[in-house]
C-alpha cells in the first residue's frame, strides 16, 4: 500500500522537482532569516540584537542549501539563477520554475512566520500595522532604507553587498582554483551570507535577493499593511530586485576577468598546478 502511495506521489519531471527543491529550500532559509528579525523587534531588544538576525539567515541559508542542492543546485535567490542563466550554466527554459519555486517559498514563510509571531504583533501593535513610525513592523518581513541612506546610496549598497555574495560563491565553487572541500560548501556560503550582514547591513538590511525581499512584501500588501510597502522608501521596492541581479552579473564578472580566464592548465608542464619542479639527476 505504502509502496502505491509513493509511486503516485513521486514526480519525475526534473524541472518540477527543481521548483519544490527551491520552494523548500527558499522557506527553511526564510523561516530562520524572518523568525529572527520578528524576535528581536518584537522582543523590543530583549530577545536578539543585530547579530541575531545575521546568524538566523546565516544558519538558514545552510540549511536550505542542504535541503535543494542535490536535486536544484539551491540558488535560493532570483539574481544567482539569473547569472548562471547567463553564464549558461542553467538552461533558459527553466528560469521560470526557480523563480516560482523561491517566491513560493519565501511567500510561505512569510505567512508561516505571520502565523508564529501574530499575537507579539498584535501586542506590539495593537492592531495597527505599519510601514513607517514608532511600531513599525513591516520591515520584519522585507527590507527598507535606513532614514539617512539616499536612494542612490541604497542602491550601490546592494549592488556591492550582492557582488560579494556572488563573488563568494563563485570562489567556494571554483574547482580550477581552491574551491572549499566537498562538504563544506553550504556551511561556507552560510558564512558568507553572516560575513555580509556583519559589514554592510546597517544601510539597507542587505536583501541581497530579489526572492528574499519582494514575496514578503507582496505578503505584507495583503496581510495588512496595504500599498504602502511598495510607496515607502520612497518606492524602494525596485531596489532589493534590480541591484541584487546587476551585483551579481558584476561579482561574477569581477571573478572571470582576474582570476577564472587566466587559470588555465598549463600543457606539457609535467607537473601539478603549484606544485614545485623536483630535478633529480
Amino acid at each position: 500500500m505504502m509502496d502505491k502511495i509513493q509511486k503516485a506521489l513521486t514526480i519525475r519531471n526534473s524541472i518540477i522537482r527543481e521548483l519544490l527543491a527551491e520552494a523548500l529550500g527558499m522557506f527553511i532559509l526564510m523561516v530562520f532569516g524572518l523568525s529572527s528579525v520578528a524576535q528581536v523587534v518584537l522582543g523590543k531588544g530583549d530577545f536578539g540584537q543585530h547579530l541575531s538576525i545575521n546568524l538566523g539567515f546565516g544558519i538558514g541559508v545552510t540549511l536550505g542549501i542542504h535541503a535543494a542542492g542535490g536535486i536544484s543546485g539551491a540558488h535560493l535567490n532570483a539574481a544567482i539563477t539569473f547569472a548562471y542563466c547567463l553564464l549558461g550554466n542553467v538552461p533558459w527554459r527553466k528560469l521560470p520554475a526557480y523563480l516560482i519555486g523561491q517566491f513560493l517559498g519565501s511567500f510561505m514563510a512569510a505567512a508561516a512566520v505571520f502565523g508564529l509571531y501574530y499575537d507579539a504583533l498584535y501586542d506590539y501593535t495593537k492592531g495597527n500595522f505599519t510601514v513607517t513610525g514608532p511600531t513599525a513592523t513591516a520591515s520584519i518581513f522585507a527590507t527598507y532604507p535606513a532614514p539617512y541612506v539616499s536612494l542612490l546610496g541604497g542602491f550601490f549598497t546592494e549592488f556591492m553587498a550582492s557582488m560579494m555574495l556572488l563573488l563568494g560563491i563563485v570562489i567556494i565553487h571554483d574547482e580550477k582554483n581552491n574551491a572549499a572541500l566537498k562538504g563544506t560548501q553550504a556551511l561556507l556560503t552560510g558564512v558568507l551570507v553572516l560575513g555580509i550582514g556583519l559589514g554592510m547591513g546597517m544601510n539597507t538590511g542587505y536583501a541581497i535577493n530579489p526572492s528574499r525581499d519582494l514575496p514578503p512584501r507582496v505578503f505584507t500588501a495583503i496581510a495588512g499593511w496595504g500599498m504602502d510597502v511598495f510607496r515607502a522608501g520612497p518606492y524602494w521596492w525596485w531596489v532589493p530586485v534590480t541591484a541584487p541581479v546587476l551585483g551579481s552579473l558584476a561579482g561574477v564578472l569581477m571573478h572571470k576577468l582576474l582570476v577564472d580566464l587566466h587559470n588555465q592548465p598549463i600543457l606539457g608542464s609535467g607537473n601539478e598546478k603549484g606544485q614545485p619542479t623536483v630535478e633529480s639527476s
